[in-house]
């Protein structure tokens, strides 16, 4: 069966806990979009300034993220040098971390996944996000590294509803091709037309967002992309 993950992204925590309810109950895992304004033009919580003080209690360990002890949380970091707040992350209760990078951080990253501790390696997935024109020459050194590929499935990330890129089909198969054994997501233009196509090229996990904001019922909607796999 193939693994659905809702993908939240939001304005502030009040927003946060809404969307969070929907899912309880109906996935295991959520995806929550940070955008900084910076990496990409939209700002979300918790990079959102004037909600600051809603990570606090979390931060503090005084309270855990909405139905935390119901569902585990995936944060796509779509952020200026996204492995600099790993920790902050990982303090807020990440169970996966996907990291979003310009060609010239490659080092760098490459320099932080060797020195991680291995606590957070045994207890957080990390995955990488590429592109549909990523050349995977360049970032061999990251994918042997890391846990999961995340395929960003549009072109103007950071924004929900945008038209899907069909070219990541054919990332998703040569990313198969080099290396079959590692895990691959999809974020980003997943519906009911466009995942069969990408479940049927490699995909293990779809990121959902839209599809699932306009679903007259959520539950029933998960369970049709799930079984997906076994058509």
């Amino acid at each position: 069966m193939i693994e659905v993950i809702p993908a939240i992204l939001v304005d502030n925590y009040k927003e946060l806990q809404t969307k969070i309810s929907k899912f309880v109950g109906l996935s295991r895992m959520v995806q929550i979009d940070v955008c900084d304004g910076s990496f990409v033009p939209s700002v979300s919580w918790p990079m959102n300034k004037k909600d600051r003080e809603s990570i606090l209690p979390i931060i503090d360990e005084e309270e855990g993220l909405p139905s935390w002890d119901k569902l585990d949380f995936e944060f796509d970091l779509m952020i200026e040098k996204s492995y600099e707040h790993f920790d902050f992350f990982a303090k807020l209760g990440a169970k996966r971390i996907v990291f979003h990078i310009k060609e010239n951080d490659i080092l760098n990253l490459r320099d932080f996944l060797e020195g991680v501790d291995m606590y957070f390696r045994e207890n957080i997935e990390i995955g990488l996000a590429v592109s549909s024109e990523v050349d995977l020459e360049k970032i061999k050194t990251l994918i042997n590294r890391v846990d999961f590929i995340q395929c960003m499935g549009i072109r103007k990330i950071g924004f929900q509803g945008q038209p899907f890129e069909e070219k990541i089909i054919d990332k998703i198969k040569e990313i198969k091709r080099i290396y079959p054994d590692i895990k691959i997501s999809v974020d980003g233009g997943v519906n009911e037309k466009s995942a069969p196509c990408l479940i049927e090229a490699g995909a293990d996990r779809l990121v959902i967002g839209t599809a699932l904001d306009q679903a007259l019922d959520i539950k029933s909607k998960i369970r049709e992309f799930e079984n997906l796999s076994t058509d």
